[in-house]
Parts: C-alpha cells; sequence; structure tokens
C-alpha cells in the first residue's frame, strides 16, 4: 500500500521521492509537458508531467496497443481539469518559480476522478457564489477561513477547560422566546408551538446553580429581516454564565477570553492569515493592549464632540453610530449602561441610575461590529413579569426561569459572543457571510 503524505509533509521533506494526494487547483501545458498545481487541505504545489513519460511510444502508438513500458496515460491526463481527483508520486525539489516554492516531478499518476468544467469563475458575483457555496468551499481563501474558524473554536475550548469552567449544553428546541418574539423562528413540535433558540442564555442560568461556572457554542436562530453584511439568521453563539459575578467581572472576563482565542489564532494560524492577507502581529499587537470600558453615555459624548452626531439617551446605538464611535479606538471597546428601556426584559436597572441597564456590548475597532454582548442578570420577577407583558409574552410561560429566582437565588452575569463577528472583525471580512461555511439569511437557505 502506497504511503501517501499530506502536500505540507512532502515540502518539509525537501528531496527525495514521496506520494501525494489530491485535487487540481490549476492546470496548464502543451502537448509536451503538463504543469499541475495540486491541493490537499494542508497546501498546494506544482506538480511537474513529461509526455515522454506517459505517452504511448511510437511502436505502441502505430499498433493501437500500449509500449511494453505501459506509458499510456497521456490521453486521460491531457483531459484534467480544475477539480479533478489525483494521486501522484514522484520526486519533490525546491524551485522558488513555484507557487509555494517547491515542485514535484511526476513518475506515476493514478486519475481518479476526471472532473467537468468546474461553475465558478472569477466572473461570478456573490448572488452565483452563494448557489455554488458547496464547491466555493474548496477555493483558498475560504480553506482558509474555515481553519482559521476551527482553530478559533478549539481555542475557546481549551480557554474555558483552563478557567475551571463546566461545558453544559441546553434545548434548541424551546418553548419561549428570549430576546424578542418577532424574531423567532416557529418550530411544530407534535401538538404544540416551539422554537429555535435564540439563545442558550435562560438555560445557562439554571446550570450556574449547579456547576457555578459554565460555557456552551451552539446555533442560534433571529428571524430578523435584516439583509446586510452583519446580519444571519443562524449563527453560532459562543455563551457563558457565572454565579455570584456582577457587572465589572464579567465585562474583564469577556476582554479575557477573546484576547486568547485572537492570539492563538495569529499564533497557530500563520499561513492561513498570510492567504487571506492579514497581518498576524497586528492581531496579537491589539490582545497585547488594554481594552477601554466606557459607558454608553461617555459615548454618546464621543459622538457628539468627534463626529457631530446628536443621539438623544435612550436608543440603542445603530450600525453607522457603531462604526463612527470605533474609528475612535485600536482595539474593542467595551461599552457598558446602555438605556434600560431599550434592553431585555433580563437585564437589570443600575440601582444608582434607575434609568441604566447593568449590561454591556464589546465593539470592534474600525468595522464597529458588536461581538460579544452580555449583562448582570436581574434577579426581580415582578419587574422582568411586567416587561414581559409589555413585549407581548405571558411571564407563565417563564415559570422556570422565576424559579431559579425563587430557590436560592445569587447574583449572576454572562455574555454571548457571535463567533462569525469576531471572524469577520479580525480577518476584514466584506460579509459576515463568508466566516461560516454555509450562511442562512432572509433570501437564503439553499444549499
Amino acid at each position: 500500500m502506497t504511503n501517501y503524505i499530506s502536500i505540507t509533509e512532502a515540502m518539509k521533506k525537501g528531496s527525495g521521492k514521496v506520494a501525494v494526494r489530491g485535487w487540481i487547483y490549476r492546470e496548464r501545458g502543451s502537448n509536451k509537458m503538463k504543469f499541475l498545481v495540486l491541493r490537499d487541505s494542508s497546501d498546494i504545489i506544482q506538480c511537474v508531467l513529461s509526455r515522454d513519460k506517459f505517452a504511448p511510444d511510437q511502436v505502441g502508438l502505430k499498433e493501437g496497443v500500449p509500449s511494453k513500458e505501459g506509458k499510456n496515460q497521456w490521453a486521460d491526463i491531457d483531459k484534467l481539469k480544475i477539480e479533478s481527483s489525483v494521486e501522484l508520486e514522484g520526486v519533490i525539489k525546491k524551485d522558488e518559480r513555484a507557487p509555494t516554492g517547491f515542485e514535484i516531478n511526476v513518475d506515476k499518476i493514478n486519475i481518479i476522478n476526471i472532473a467537468e468544467d468546474y461553475p465558478i469563475n472569477k466572473d461570478l458575483n456573490e448572488e452565483l457564489l452563494g448557489d455554488r457555496r458547496h464547491l466555493w468551499l474548496r477555493s483558498r481563501k475560504m480553506t482558509a477561513i474555515m481553519k482559521i474558524r476551527s482553530r478559533y473554536i478549539q481555542a475557546r475550548e481549551e480557554f474555558f477547560i483552563k478557567e475551571g469552567f463546566y461545558r453544559f449544553d441546553t434545548p434548541v428546541l424551546q418553548p419561549t422566546q428570549s430576546e424578542g418574539g418577532s424574531t423567532v423562528f416557529e418550530v411544530k413540535y407534535y401538538n404544540h408551538k416551539s422554537y429555535l433558540a435564540q439563545t442558550w442564555q435562560l438555560y445557562g442560568e439554571a446550570s450556574i446553580f449547579a456547576l457555578e461556572k459554565t460555557y456552551n457554542m451552539g446555533p442560534t436562530f433571529r428571524a430578523e429581516k435584516s439583509n446586510t453584511s452583519r446580519h444571519l439568521s443562524e449563527f453560532w453563539m459562543a455563551e457563558t454564565e457565572v454565579a455570584w459575578w456582577k457587572l465589572p467581572e464579567i465585562t474583564e472576563f469577556a476582554k479575557k477570553e477573546i484576547k486568547y482565542c485572537i492570539s492563538a489564532v495569529a499564533k497557530d494560524c500563520i499561513k492561513e492569515l498570510k492567504i487571506l492577507d492579514i497581518d498576524s502581529k497586528k492581531i496579537l499587537d491589539i490582545a497585547k493592549k488594554t481594552w477601554p470600558t466606557v459607558k454608553y453615555r461617555e459615548a454618546l459624548k464621543i459622538l457628539k464632540e468627534k463626529d457631530k452626531m446628536n443621539i438623544k439617551f435612550g436608543k440603542d446605538l445603530r450600525t453607522i453610530e457603531e462604526q463612527k464611535l470605533m474609528q475612535h479606538f485600536d482595539t474593542p471597546v467595551v461599552v457598558t449602561h446602555y438605556p434600560r428601556e431599550a434592553m431585555a426584559f433580563y437585564k437589570p436597572a443600575d440601582p444608582e441610575f434607575p434609568d441604566e441597564a447593568l449590561c454591556f456590548d464589546m465593539l470592534a475597532p474600525e468595522c464597529g461590529l458588536e461581538i460579544v454582548g452580555g449583562s448582570q442578570r436581574s434577579l426581580d420577577i415582578e419587574d422582568m413579569s411586567e416587561r414581559l407583558k409589555a413585549d407581548g409574552e405571558d411571564p407563565k410561560n417563564y415559570q422556570f426561569y422565576f424559579d431559579l429566582r425563587k430557590y436560592g437565588s445569587v447574583p449572576h452575569s454572562g455574555y454571548g459572543v457571535g463567533v462569525e463577528r469576531v471572524l469577520a472583525w479580525i480577518l476584514n471580512l466584506d460579509s459576515i457571510k463568508d466566516a461560516i461555511g454555509f450562511p442562512r439569511t432572509m433570501n437564503r437557505f439553499t444549499p
């Protein structure tokens, strides 16, 4: 059995015989030579095939039979197109002219599949690329993004294990809304109505009375009619909940988590970041800096003084305001104490300033994306009931949530991280849709 190795392993070997396999990323040649750029999950490499090695000799050609050496593959080699799959054996050597600095002189080829004309080219717009997403994932750009995404998620698991947290998984099908009734996806659950999870939070809060420090990551669904470059209908939320902590503790911990995860990406995904033209050192430098915390009222003051934007207290910050604010910072910023009237029912009032909520968002520099949202959690059942009624919700449906306040209640806090938004920020993506394998939006649910 042939011992196939990855392209990266072959380049590390640097010389001698190697056997690799993968898909044709690029191809060119003449009737004498064929240059194939082969890709696998690790990298790409140029491979050279000579007609002399793989074409029939003149005797075999005249008689219509292969030569005694079996050199009868050139016709099929000449048919190879982008995304054809092959197994190759040959001798690797350094070649500075090659795309990745190495070249394989091929002695043997096993053609697994000759691909049809590949339906992706540089002229396709975003909509047509979306239709071909299952194939576009193979692109160098998307492969690099998916590797970085994987490392980010792995780093988060490492972080919470090191911090002594327990992973706690919760239902995706939930009986109530959590973030707003108008943004839920309704699902038939046998003879009942159910909803796709808007957040892990309500069940996460139940977990901390047993485990104290918990975290989770899972799919999250918001039926928002927002067709923008920063919204998805299905995304992955990385959430955490902690007993005994109040707003100052949870905001500093959120900074610590994001710094850990983006540092891991910067250290371990240098090659992938380079493909995306991202400077890994810049990410590390950001992670080393102090990230400021400002109150919502202070943010309004900055916008008024520096951008001539006069925003009245009481409104949540819109995209344009977040973008303007973050042009004045070179690191993420935690904005706390948003107007209580604009916040969800579970975000409590600040005892000193009742019109402010004990909550926070973390905004990314330059792009202004909200990458983290969280709060201290309300312990006031009566107040939460009234706020639910104002939103058209029946408080009776939240009895399990209120029970948490009746039996051994303690101060606690938590937050959620929009994984795709963090990736869109650090990778400078034009659209959040590129931060996930198969994006779901109000206009797309296929492929």
